[in-house]
């Protein structure tokens, strides 16, 4: 079982409306919508995938890190942790 499971329908209710944002920018576009209006959308859009990026990192060290730091391998917790680590830099990078 995923980190996110029990949470899956919320996330899935969430990447369909930001598909929507995108759907709605790309129309912005088509009707040569004014820049700057484009642009507030499009940060709409980009805090909204943020938003769900962070819940997942939220998740993932809820379910996965936690439940390799209780099983008592030492060198699997530090693999979790390595890896929670390696995503918040990615997220911190876009």
């Amino acid at each position: 079982m995923r980190g996110y499971t029990m949470e899956k329908d919320d996330y899935l209710k969430r990447l369909r409306r930001i598909e929507g944002q995108v759907r709605g920018v790309q129309r912005m576009i088509d009707e040569d919508t004014y820049c700057i209006d484009v642009l507030t959308q499009i940060s709409a859009v980009t805090k909204a995938i943020q938003s769900v990026g962070i819940g997942l990192l939220e998740e993932h060290i809820n379910h996965c890190v936690m439940e390799a730091a209780q099983g008592g391998d030492d060198e699997a917790a530090r693999e979790k942790v390595a890896e929670a680590t390696r995503a918040i830099e990615r997220l911190v990078r876009s």
